[in-house]
């Protein structure tokens, strides 16, 4: 038996235009953000987006560390 994957909808997008150009999302440039489906214009900005966060989330946990003396 084969797990389904889970597909992600352009119907279950929390936006409907791009955060970065304006423009109408597409349903290849779909992801999944806190439980949410967001939408880009093309899967470039969707991947900005995606490193936006990486970098973000580090920069977070960089604080974390640093705040909690942990740092060596």
């Amino acid at each position: 038996m084969v797990a389904e994957q889970n597909v992600l909808k352009i119907e279950d997008a929390v936006n409907d235009t791009c955060p970065w150009s304006g423009k109408p999302i597409a349903a290849d440039s779909l992801t999944l953000y806190n439980g949410a489906v967001v939408g880009f214009c093309n899967t470039e900005c969707r991947d900005k987006f995606a490193r936006a966060i990486q970098s973000f989330e580090a920069s977070l946990q960089a604080r974390r560390v640093s705040r909690a003396g942990l740092e060596q």
